[in-house]
């Protein structure tokens, strides 16, 4: 799951990486909820797993290679 925000150049920047590594993920828009908003406002873009482990930007194709195995 990425979280991020519209109009965010970072949010964006991290969507391409993850589309570059093939790796498959949600968007969840964390202006749709001001708990979202709280925990994340300036933090994004972060992708999260499944365990709840977090991958905070900046994050470059080799951190997110490790971040997806670990998930495996």
């Amino acid at each position: 799951m990425l979280y991020r925000r519209d109009a965010c150049l970072l949010c964006a920047l991290a969507e391409a990486l993850l589309g570059e590594a093939g790796v498959p993920y949600a968007v969840v828009d964390i202006e749709s909820s001001p708990v979202l908003e709280a925990r994340y406002g300036t933090r994004i873009p972060v992708l999260a797993r499944a365990d709840g482990a977090e991958l905070g930007w900046p994050f470059d194709a080799a951190a997110l290679r490790v971040f997806v195995a670990r998930s495996a």
